[in-house]
């Protein structure tokens, strides 16, 4: 991330007005703008943008209170900032956090289509009005949202959960403005925006999916003025189950079962996800055959009652099977097909 000498993009000294910097910006943006530079577009664009950028600072009385203040201390707001853009990295990589996933404000910090240092330093500071009396306007803050990872056991039960979170939010200290009596935040560094450990106790649903989204009230991004912060949704995430898969509110289980018992058919103890339950196999069934538990399944967010279980049975042949089995295997084949087996020696 490189400094950006706005002064020195619009040619103007720091002392310079309000009307000159606006003089300055218009007879630079006739001479940049790519319409009158057909022959050499792209790079028209890029000054022009250049040139846009500084005017958005320099022209904003709060804008440029803020860059003058910041002078050599950029370079300690940049690594400031560059903690988080790390961290938001490792976070958005599958199991990268260990909070569960970062959170960030829809608001402030958004990309403004300026550079880095255009984002880093004041994509949060808007204008507001100036002169004895103004106040700035309320504004509500932004909703947070992050991935919650649980099981499909807790996803069954349901209840309350405790979760600590990693949030980036708005400096408590400078509210966002990066600016303190005058002077750069010194816990921000200028950003306005900070990385906050909160922990929240929540209430998961019974039965809650993948991909549902639990709000809390209030506990989002904080408001500016007198503003309402915003809310915090926390996007469910049911991690994959080692015993059970889950379509909609069913759950299916495969039960691995001898032939003996698939063809004499038997009681078999079946998983649930609140115990053991006995199952019977009726007398020759086949290798994958269904069996379904009535109401065995994930609670219902909505409706009340529970989904069904369905038990798939999966035949296993015994191995090694010694010639007396074999042998025995070539006489049940003999009465089956009246004929005997291919493979008899």
């Amino acid at each position: 991330m490189n400094y950006k000498d706005y002064y020195e993009v619009l040619g103007v000294p720091k002392t310079a007005a309000g009307k000159d910097i606006k003089s300055a910006y218009r007879k630079l943006a006739r001479k940049w703008h790519p319409d009158t530079n057909p022959t050499n577009q792209k790079q028209a664009e890029e000054k022009f943008k250049e040139i846009s950028e500084a005017y958005e600072v320099l022209s904003d009385t709060e804008k440029r209170r803020k860059y003058d203040a910041l002078g050599s201390d950029w370079t300690r707001a940049a690594q400031q900032a560059e903690a988080q853009r790390n961290y938001r990295a490792q976070a958005s990589a599958p199991g990268g956090s260990p909070f569960g996933g970062a959170t960030f404000s829809s608001g402030s910090g958004d990309p403004s289509g300026f550079s880095d240092f255009f984002d880093l330093f004041f994509s949060g500071t808007g204008r507001r009005p100036q002169g004895p009396g103004a106040t700035s306007a309320a504004e509500r803050g932004g909703d947070l949202e992050t991935t919650l990872d649980i099981s499909l056991a807790e996803a069954y039960a349901g209840g309350s959960k405790s979760v600590t979170l990693q949030i980036e939010d708005v400096c408590p200290r400078c509210g966002g403005s990066g600016l303190l009596n005058g002077q750069v935040c010194p816990q921000c560094h200028g950003t306005g925006r900070l990385l906050q450990t909160k922990k929240f106790d929540i209430t998961i649903p019974k039965g809650v999916r993948d991909g549902q989204r639990i709000r809390l009230a209030g506990q989002g991004g904080h408001g500016r003025g007198s503003g309402p912060s915003g809310d915090l949704y926390l996007v469910v995430h049911v991690k994959p189950d080692s015993t059970y898969e889950r379509k909609g509110d069913d759950l299916y289980v495969d039960l691995p079962l001898s032939i003996y018992t698939l063809v004499l058919g038997g009681d078999v103890t079946v998983p649930t996800m609140t115990g053991d339950v006995s199952a019977t196999v009726p007398v020759g069934t086949q290798n994958n055959k269904m069996l379904r538990l009535t109401g065995k399944g994930m609670p219902k967010v909505r409706g009340g009652g529970n989904g069904d279980e369905y038990v798939r049975l999966i035949a296993q042949l015994p191995t090694a099977p010694t010639e007396k089995e074999l042998k025995l295997f070539r006489e049940l084949a003999i009465l089956r097909n009246g004929k005997p087996s291919r493979v008899e020696s």
